[in-house]
């Protein structure tokens, strides 16, 4: 479930598809996301999760299971 809602916020900020997005899928590498898209995600994710991340949980997320880990640890 936390995939399928990160995945549709990723594809929203990104204009990727969202069948292209798995828990490999590296936010700079493979989609090319930049600080301001990354910042964007981030607002979508606690919005979505009703979560606030900190700095420092957001420092470690490379993958996009990277951060389904975050938002089911922080959940």
């Amino acid at each position: 479930m936390e995939l399928e809602k990160l995945a549709r916020i990723i594809a929203e900020v990104l204009n990727v598809p969202e069948d292209e997005i798995t828990m490999d899928t590296t936010f700079v590498d493979d989609l090319g996301a930049d600080s301001l898209d990354l910042y964007q995600i981030v607002l979508g994710v606690e919005e979505e999760f009703n979560l606030e991340l900190s700095e420092e949980a957001l420092d470690n997320i490379v993958s996009v299971g990277d951060a389904v880990r975050l938002i089911r640890e922080e959940a």
